[in-house]
């Protein structure tokens, strides 16, 4: 028993690791749609080839096409690296649970609940950017809560990096000066510090959007695929806030002369000027699609059956397995959003008082409806919402623990 206390950390990571070993063994998945396209531009990459087009973004692939190069273009290759950034990942939230003011029994619930989590298991049969994205993240979060040398520097650099998986990332830089802002209750402190992230930032992404202007022909960003995301999820066709055909949307854009004669920049432009038309002109419906999308992110358990895909499970199997991750998923999110909303009403009063608040508290408030306005506004999916799952969990855990004198 004492050797189990003293390792609980070990032995708990070791499991889950070794769980997610098993899963990629005999949940053996091929990659389809979005991930197979990753794995062909990694494939790309690591032969010299061209790093994909302007259309979406490929950081991941890239990273992933550096990893093939030196070990070789294979699946499990890909699946590997996976496990490699889970383990780093755990490794990561373990040092920032050490900096957090809450009691050791809440750590180590917090520590357990992430690395047994469903998602971060299967995921890693998955050749998706979320593994690398929210290791990312986590590293940034250990940073920006470490007295760490030019931390602002480093942390613009990889939300650079990061922006180039998930462009919409760039935005990091505000959620640095509005959470500076709150607790420090000054602004041109907190004013510089984002702007240092947001010009690390740039600069990081600078190369790229240059690559992809000179590819196009005109001033293009990190991808082109803004304006289609928006366009298909904005339309009165739309009813349930997830994907659907641009071809089926009424009067579509996609099959006019003009737009099939436009190049990939000027077809994005398109696209999100009649998107933004129809939200202006419809903001009602609007609304209701965005509420609609986050419930698609945060509770329907659809990121589960991308793993099932030539996997060889059978039916049986797959409604087991999709029972179990939904159960978990509702057990621990409901309450958590419940709790977030309940922990923006205090911080809301906290702030009108000048009351200090927890820091990650109000950094986790803060990626969370980052995440949350994102997806509002564009799509909806289960896998959207893994990057935060640490944040939903952390606030999950305050069921079982009374606050301290922050909270």
């Amino acid at each position: 028993m004492k050797f189990f206390k003293q390792n609980y950390y070990k032995i708990v990571t070791a499991v889950a690791i070794l769980l997610s070993i098993l899963w990629i063994i005999f949940v053996n998945s091929k990659p389809y749609s979005d991930f197979s396209y990753y794995n062909n531009v990694a494939k790309q990459v690591a032969n010299g080839g061209q790093w994909g087009d302007t259309y979406t973004s490929v950081g991941y692939s890239i990273v992933l096409g550096f990893v093939y190069k030196i070990f070789g273009s294979g699946i499990m290759v890909a699946k590997v690296f996976n496990l490699v950034l889970t383990f780093l990942s755990y490794v990561i939230l373990y040092r920032l649970l050490k900096k957090m003011h809450i009691s050791e029994g809440r750590k180590k619930f917090i520590y357990t609940v992430f690395v047994f989590f469903p998602n971060n298991i299967f995921y890693n049969s998955l050749l998706g950017t979320e593994i690398l994205f929210t290791t990312i993240l986590l590293i940034i979060t250990l940073i920006y809560f470490s007295d760490v040398r030019y931390k602002y520097i480093i942390i613009g650099i990889l939300t650079g990096i990061n922006a180039m998986i998930k462009p919409f990332f760039m935005v990091f830089f505000f959620a640095i000066i509005l959470l500076e802002v709150i607790n420090k209750r000054k602004f041109l402190v907190p004013l510089r510090n984002g702007i240092i992230v947001l010009l690390l930032s740039l600069i990081t992404i600078a190369p790229w959007c240059y690559r992809n202007t000179k590819l196009v022909g005109e001033t293009t960003f990190i991808s082109n695929n803004g304006g289609i995301v928006l366009y298909i999820n904005n339309n009165s066709q739309n009813k349930l806030g997830r994907w659907m055909a641009a071809s089926n949307v009424e009067n579509s854009i996609v099959n006019k002369k003009e737009y099939i004669k436009a190049n990939a920049t000027e077809k994005n432009k398109m696209l999100s000027k009649a998107a933004k038309k129809w939200i202006i002109g419809h903001p009602l419906q609007f609304v209701e699609l965005g509420f609609k999308r986050l419930v698609n992110t945060y509770l329907v358990p659809d990121d589960l059956n991308f793993t099932f895909y030539e996997a060889g499970l059978s039916d049986g199997i797959k409604n087991i397995l999709m029972i179990i991750y939904s159960l978990i998923k509702y057990i621990v999110f409901i309450p958590a959003i419940i709790i977030i909303i309940l922990s923006t009403v205090k911080v809301i009063i906290d702030i009108i008082n000048k009351r200090e608040i927890e820091n990650f508290k109000l950094y986790g408030l803060i990626c969370f409806y980052m995440v949350s306005c994102t997806y509002f506004i564009t799509e909806g999916q289960g896998r959207y919402s893994f990057p935060i799952i640490f944040i939903m969990i952390y606030f999950f855990s305050r069921i079982f623990f009374r606050s301290n004198r922050y909270e």
